[in-house]
């Protein structure tokens, strides 16, 4: 900010004084926190023009625009930490969102655990071997195939929402199967990371593991019987008949705590925010206001910026010649290993074809999930600059695929019938 002004008075007397007056320099008004918003904003409604002109979801048309505006192209936006931050309070809040329509017992099904299991397995074992076959380290391998296990809820979650398929059989199995992805792909990561140091232990991988599982259950349980409970009683007080909107900050204050608690033990910020979210699926309100519908507009808001971010932070001109091929043909084995690893063990635990490929191809989305292995790989020196890039790109087209082939093909036509233990029982129309 600069201090400028301006002598005022009489001219023939002389008398006067002098008015002084900020004046904000042009460049740091495009630096600032109210400009880097509204142009994300901007390109985010730019990015819904898109998908409609395309006839493809909301997800492609913000993945897009972020490419297009991003340094992949135009080079408007980096992915500064303003953006980073954003960002990551939509993949918070749309999570949270959520796990508002889902129940606890929908989530930590053993249907859900053999999905999980294998669907990490089967993509780390083509990872490591695809990065073999063409020339990488061993390290590296192991850190690629790591990269591959990784599920981003985020992503089919919102698709799912947009599509209104949320509480299809289909789309219970993809958000319980990826919470627990969430936590086997840590306990990966953990293991990997290990190997390539050489101080992998016991005590290390099961400490991993406690953790993980206790703050899921733990926290699921006292934000059902707990937190619940009180917020019922608090919205019956006279206190939120005179501030409606408490309950609401105060769901959203236990959304972010449940994010930084998940941090802490190692996973996911967006899987505490979903725990949360599910903690408050039950609750009851008669005098505040929807809390539901206030985190929706939030999610609205963060969630569209967190896709665009996606888009900013590919840099489609880092890759060569050399590094193409294997980007291709990973993102390929990246799709296919999801597919094998989840979809078959989908349809043996029941679900019909359809809808063992829709969770096959639900759970192919990496996502900001694998970059952020990707990012700990680079600064740990286990991978290059060149694979840094490949798994992040590999990461974004996987994320695009996705809602294509749920929007043009699966979710049209015939469905599947189930009975009341969840079992297939053919297809209706």
């Amino acid at each position: 900010m600069v201090i400028t002004g301006t002598w005022q008075g009489n001219k023939k007397t002389g008398k006067g004084f002098n008015r002084y007056f900020p004046v904000i320099p042009m460049e740091s008004l495009f630096t600032s926190p109210e400009f880097q918003m509204s142009l994300l904003l901007f390109v985010a409604l730019g990015g819904y023009l898109i998908a409609s002109r395309i006839n493809q979801s909301a997800v492609i048309g913000l993945i897009l625009v972020g490419l297009l505006v991003g340094p992949s192209v135009l080079g408007l936006i980096t992915y500064t930490d303003f953006v980073r931050g954003l960002a990551h309070l939509g993949a918070v809040v749309l999570l949270f969102v959520i796990g508002l329509e889902f129940n606890i017992k929908e989530i930590l099904s053993l249907r859900n655990g053999v999905i999980a299991g294998i669907g990490v397995i089967v993509p780390w074992i083509g990872g490591y071997w695809i990065s073999l076959l063409f020339g990488f380290t061993t390290a590296s391998a192991i850190f690629i195939g790591t990269a591959l296990t990784a599920t981003s809820i985020a992503i089919t979650a919102n698709v799912l929402k947009e599509l209104g398929k949320l509480q299809t059989d289909a789309a219970k199995a993809i958000i319980g199967a990826a919470v627990i992805d969430d936590v086997l792909s840590l306990l990966a990561l953990a293991i990997s990371t290990d190997v390539v140091s050489g101080t992998i232990t016991a005590g290390g991988i099961a400490l991993v593991a406690v953790k993980a599982v206790a703050f899921i259950i733990l926290g699921g349980v006292f934000g059902i019987f707990v937190i619940t409970k009180y917020v019922e009683r608090l919205d019956a007080t006279g206190f939120c008949k005179k501030f409606p909107e408490f309950i609401f900050i105060f769901a959203m204050m236990i959304a972010f705590l449940y994010a930084m608690c998940a941090e802490a033990v190692g996973l996911s910020a967006i899987v505490g925010a979903f725990i949360a979210g599910v903690s408050f699926e039950r609750v009851e309100l008669n005098h505040s206001r929807n809390f539901k519908e206030g985190a929706e507009y939030l999610q609205i808001i963060f969630a569209s910026i967190f896709f665009v971010s996606l888009g900013v932070l590919a840099d489609v001109k880092a890759v060569t010649p050399e590094i193409f091929l294997f980007l291709i043909v990973l993102t390929i084995v990246a799709i296919v290993t999801k597919v094998i690893g989840c979809g078959i063990p989908a349809g043996l635990m029941g679900l019909c074809r359809k809808d063992a490929l829709i969770v096959g191809f639900g759970m192919s989305p990496r996502g900001e999930v694998a970059m952020i292995v990707a990012l700990i790989g680079l600064e740990a020196g286990i991978i290059d600059q060149g694979v840094y890039v490949v798994l992040v790109l590999m990461s974004l087209l996987t994320t695009v695929i996705t809602p294509i082939v749920y929007r043009n093909w699966f979710f049209k036509g015939e469905y599947c019938v189930y009975d009341a233990n969840g079992i297939s029982t053919g297809e209706g129309k």
